[in-house]
């Protein structure tokens, strides 16, 4: 067993206060931050572990987090046992069927299952949003700020930071003043962290990673959706499913363009993290994403909301310096 997939060590007397002493636990998986799960298997049922070791990870957001899905009527894990000082949870296991690779090898079940995800979200943003922190102008520029830090410097780049911060604080307020109304984002709703699951009352949908979540603007978890960064969401599904969240949710005239705002600061945040986890954390792997990353950004920053954003873009990142750009550095 490779070191990260070996279990904390004081998972096993965890587990045994919690009275699953007599289980074996196994290695399940690991994600973009410290995180790292178990499957905790005895002869009458399973569970999840989750290792989120302090100082780096704090498992509180995510219980309180899954305790307000639950109590709104959505399938968020039920919390089982706690160890905070540890980092140590143990919650409901949803089995093994992401809507990831259920939909790789039915691809025919997409409109279907995309659609029940975007009624969730519906019905999330008809409720009170959570007592959580917003999604304001600091958050969001701190989140694009991670392209100049990371990204830029990893392909040669020397680049007008001050000027990406102006173009940004130029089409943020889009966002912020929208008369939609707040709701709580997810901020990581997508085929990965979505399982599906025997219980109709949910829409058939299991909710995972959700421990980021703040009050933002209803458009962003549709854009995680949909702007799926690990795989390739039809151009016409993700028409289909606008289309479909306006018939019920009837957003304001304005979405279509804070749709369009988000997809850019989500997509660039994204392209600083993927190369934050090769370059600091080691993990490469994210790197094969970029290029679906840097096709998603430029269609975003095609809409007339961003053109201060995409003038930015073209003065500073060349087209050569984008998509397959950072494998090759990489691999030099």
């Amino acid at each position: 067993m490779v070191p990260d997939l070996i279990p904390p060590v004081a998972a096993p007397a965890f587990l045994a206060q919690a009275g699953w002493g007599d289980a074996a636990i196994l290695p399940l998986a690991c994600d973009a931050s410290f995180r790292r799960y178990f499957r905790v298997v005895r002869s009458d049922g399973q569970a999840v572990l989750m290792d989120a070791p302090p100082p780096q990870e704090d498992p509180r957001p995510f219980i309180a987090i899954a305790e307000r899905l639950r109590q709104d009527g959505f399938a968020a894990p039920r919390i089982l046992a706690r160890d905070l000082e540890r980092g140590l949870v143990l919650i409901e296991d949803f089995g093994d069927l992401r809507v990831k690779e259920h939909l790789d090898v039915h691809p025919g079940d997409e409109l279907s299952v995309y659609t029940r995800a975007v009624d969730l979200l519906a019905e999330l943003h008809r409720l009170p949003p959570a007592d959580l922190p917003p999604y304001d102008r600091a958050v969001y520029q701190r989140e694009t700020g991670l392209l100049t830090e990371y990204f830029c410097p990893s392909v040669g780049l020397s680049v007008d930071v001050d000027a990406y911060v102006g173009a940004w604080d130029q089409v943020l307020p889009l966002v912020e003043q929208s008369v939609s109304a707040p709701v709580t984002v997810l901020r990581d709703y997508h085929a990965e962290n979505i399982m599906l699951i025997d219980d109709p009352t949910s829409h058939g949908l299991g909710l995972l990673d959700f421990q980021d979540a703040l009050v933002g603007h209803p458009a962003y978890d549709l854009v995680s959706l949909l702007q799926d960064a690990r795989r390739d969401v039809p151009l016409a599904v993700e028409a289909a499913m606008l289309d479909h969240y306006r018939a019920i949710a009837s957003p304001p005239a304005d979405f279509d363009a804070a749709y369009a705002v988000l997809g850019a600061q989500r997509n660039a945040k994204i392209i600083g993290i993927f190369t934050r986890l090769w370059k600091r954390d080691g993990k490469p792997r994210y790197l094969s994403y970029l290029p679906r990353m840097w096709g998603l950004l430029e269609r975003d920053l095609a809409h007339p909301a961003l053109a201060p954003v995409a003038s930015w873009f073209a003065q500073n990142i060349p087209a050569e310096k984008r998509h397959r750009a950072l494998e090759a550095h990489a691999l030099a």
